[in-house]
């Protein structure tokens, strides 16, 4: 049996000699490499106690290609999955990743709409693998509508950055600049547009904008295949350290340099493709 009063008396605020806490809702990825299991590592390797609510259930198909198979939370279970966490802690920063279905979306804009965090993290997966084409498009416009406009910060990929700024190419650096101007002017938040191994050269550069500040942030690229999970983490970590208290620009250069490590030190298997490992940065100290 929980000691109530002892429980109800640690809600009030972080005493000092705690860490920060963060959410994440995303969905799970049965080998470890992406999703909630992601978030969750990168949440501890930082320094942040992390909690999540559960989405979806995302494996893969060894015997077909290892394409994406989904299985969504009910809805039900999902609000309540929030409804424990936020009743349990006062959040400092929450990370969204993959939702799944508009359905999935409504649920979790309405709950993040009432609880109004100062740091809210966007992973915006646009497309959901598993989904047939116009179920993953009725995803990517309820995405747009209802979570974009509550996000404070978000890390769109190069796909990702392409549909949000509108652009037909994103092939240079100063074509990821532009996307990162456009999409901060139509969403308000701070941008993290990630340009990664998709762009030729030497580094993997993504661009940083806040509506003031425009920073190019580049690390030596580490095979031009992009890893699994180095998406995930990077939103995990920027949420991580702005739990932490840091400023948007330095929790951008921070993860930045997280995500490298990781790649740096990428777990191989048996599966077609490297998965990051959060634990890189702290091997390489």
């Amino acid at each position: 049996m929980t000691d109530t009063s002892t429980a109800s008396a640690g809600t009030a605020a972080h005493p000092v000699d705690q860490p920060p806490v963060a959410l994440t809702i995303a969905g799970s990825e049965a080998t470890g490499g992406a999703g909630a299991q992601a978030d969750l590592k990168t949440f501890q390797e930082l320094g942040v106690f992390g909690s999540l609510a559960l989405t979806c259930i995302v494996s893969f198909d060894p015997s077909e290609d290892w394409g994406h198979r989904l299985f969504p939370v009910p809805q039900d279970v999902l609000r309540e999955q929030l409804e424990a966490i936020t009743a349990a802690y006062e959040l400092d920063a929450v990370k969204i990743g993959m939702l799944g279905s508009p359905e999935t979306i409504a649920t979790t804009a309405e709950v993040l709409a009432g609880l109004g965090p100062r740091h809210l993290v966007l992973d915006p997966v646009l497309i959901c693998k598993g989904q047939e084409p116009g179920a993953a498009l009725d995803t990517d416009e309820a995405l747009k509508a209802k979570v974009m406009p509550l996000a404070s910060f978000v890390t769109p990929n190069h796909f990702e950055s392409l549909s949000l700024s509108g652009m037909d190419e994103i092939s240079t650096v100063e074509h990821l600049e532009e996307a990162a101007r456009r999409i901060h002017e139509r969403s308000g938040a701070v941008v993290l547009a990630k340009g990664g191994v998709r762009l030729s050269g030497p580094d993997a550069v993504d661009v940083f904008y806040d509506g003031a500040t425009l920073e190019v942030l580049s690390e030596p690229k580490v095979g031009e295949v992009p890893v699994a999970g180095a998406g995930c983490t990077l939103a995990a970590a920027v949420a991580a350290e702005l739990a932490k208290g840091a400023e948007p620009l330095e929790a951008a250069r921070t993860a930045k340099a997280f995500v490298s490590a990781g790649i740096r030190r990428r777990i191989s298997s048996r599966a077609p493709f490297d998965s990051l490992w959060q634990g890189g940065s702290a091997a390489e100290r």
